[in-house]
């Protein structure tokens, strides 16, 4: 498996990343002195170059995994330089010792200010909109920006990351696909994802392809839970209608009712409507029914007088089992599975 790896850092000759010894990366984070957090894919540091910017290292755990998300991490954001897109300055490869250093975000994931939380600080509805175009703008990159088409396949709020401006930052491509940008349709051995944001036609091959339309489904699930602040399953929520919000936020809209904003202006609540009905476009069942990121990027740069409502997406109302990831690498990160909160459950 070292070896692989080693074979494919070897034939990368146009990254941009800087290699580092194991020992640059212990100085660089004073001997992994301040945790800034874990998941599955190993524990998170905070470090400083010795040109003085902070930087996150990422160390990966578990030392017998094949290696691939790795190979995928720096594949993908090692040859890729964009706003949206969170920046890989360095790696290290020492056998069993594997670690990504990133540019650091002080603002942290957007999950942490988008769901009400003790503490925590919400972002205006200005700014989350803000952050829905950067984000929105980011996909569409690694979609049609680059000499290859990047599928992220985990596109999701504990994966979009602020810095110090709450600019937002596309990271965690550890179950990334490269394709040729000729390729329409990809081949997947298995789904792969976070629960409650994967694409239907990673379970369920009689409705399309797998496509980039995978992530515009889950920029989707992700625009939905950032327009309503909560997530899109909650099983404590107020009525059982409530419970699954695609569904009753698409009932609301379809009887002509607007959703009650406390204390919103106008001009925010439209807003909250555009990003609402551009996310109904991107959760359609049908890959071929959901606008392209470029058009979602247009949509949501519009006039919601402009937006038609889509068809009814096809959703199940009835909440299934707890957020976890699956797929080829059930290590990739799924922060609101380990954080152990209930509210989140997957519908599939």
């Amino acid at each position: 498996m070292y070896d692989a790896i080693e074979e494919f850092l070897q034939s990368q000759i146009n990254l941009m990343p800087i290699r580092y010894s194991y020992s640059n990366i212990r100085k660089m984070s004073k001997g992994f002195k301040d945790k800034l957090g874990e998941g599955g894919y190993g524990s998170v540091y905070r470090g400083k170059l010795e040109s003085g910017p902070l930087v996150a290292i990422k160390m990966l755990g578990n030392p017998k995994a094949n290696g691939q998300e790795f190979i995928n991490e720096v594949a993908t954001i090692g040859r890729i330089h964009h706003v949206h897109v969170v920046q890989l300055i360095g790696f290290c490869a020492e056998g069993p010792k594997r670690a990504l250093i990133y540019e650091f975000m002080p603002n942290s994931s957007l999950e942490k200010y988008i769901f009400s939380r003790e503490g925590s600080m919400p972002l205006s509805i200005e700014k989350t909109y803000k952050i829905s175009l950067g984000v929105a703008h980011g996909i569409e990159y690694l979609h049609r920006g680059c000499d290859m088409q990047i599928l992220h396949f985990d596109i999701k709020p504990h994966n979009i990351l602020l810095d110090e401006n709450f600019i937002p930052k596309v990271s965690d491509f550890g179950l990334a696909k490269l394709y040729s940008t000729n390729d329409s349709i990809v081949s997947l051995t298995a789904a792969r994802g976070t629960l409650g944001y994967i694409a239907p036609e990673l379970f369920y091959k009689n409705i399309g392809g797998v496509s980039y339309k995978a992530d515009v489904y889950s920029f989707g699930m992700l625009l939905l839970e950032m327009a309503s602040r909560r997530k899109n399953v909650n099983a404590f929520a107020d009525h059982s209608s409530q419970i699954y919000f695609p569904t009753w936020v698409y009932g609301q809209f379809s009887e002509g009712n607007d959703i009650e904003i406390e204390d919103a202006t106008e001009e925010e609540k439209k807003i909250v409507k555009k990003m609402i009905i551009v996310a109904l476009w991107c959760i359609q069942m049908k890959p071929s029914d959901r606008p392209s990121m470029n058009k979602v990027v247009e949509m949501l740069e519009g006039e919601v007088e402009c937006l038609q409502m889509p068809s009814k997406p096809f959703l199940s109302s009835s909440p299934a089992r707890p957020t976890r990831d699956v797929g080829d690498n059930l290590n990739s990160t799924s922060s609101s599975f380990q954080s152990g909160e209930s509210s989140q459950l997957a519908i599939l």
